[in-house]
């Protein structure tokens, strides 16, 4: 079981950089995607910081099993608040389901790790 969160971990733990580096940067894509959840830009830098703090209990939690845990239920919250936005907008269900299974994933990687 430990090879499979290993390899959850790492693919999150890329992913949430990717995302958090762009939320920062104010990356078009990352700034169109707040306007259209009509979220104020500062919102875009604290999500940011979260998706890089879930990053980085991914990637150290491969040597710290209890980071991995609670960076698993941290961007298992995130990805529900993440869905519960496009449910806001009356958004199709198609749109919040990304968040949906990334939430999961992480979930899975708490359970693995607790």
């Amino acid at each position: 079981m430990s090879i499979v969160s290993i390899i959850l971990q790492i693919i999150l733990g890329i992913m949430f950089t990717f995302l958090g580096v762009t939320a920062l940067a104010g990356a078009k894509k990352a700034l169109e995607n707040f306007e259209h959840l009509k979220l104020p830009n500062w919102f875009r830098i604290i999500t940011g910081f979260v998706q890089l703090i879930g990053a980085i209990c991914m990637i150290v939690g491969i040597l710290v099993p209890r980071l991995a845990a609670f960076g698993g239920l941290w961007l298992t919250v995130t990805m529900i608040f993440g869905a519960f936005l496009h449910l806001r907008i009356k958004a199709p269900i198609s749109t919040a389901v990304p968040a949906i299974v990334i939430g999961i994933i992480s979930f899975v990687v708490f359970l693995l790790r607790i």
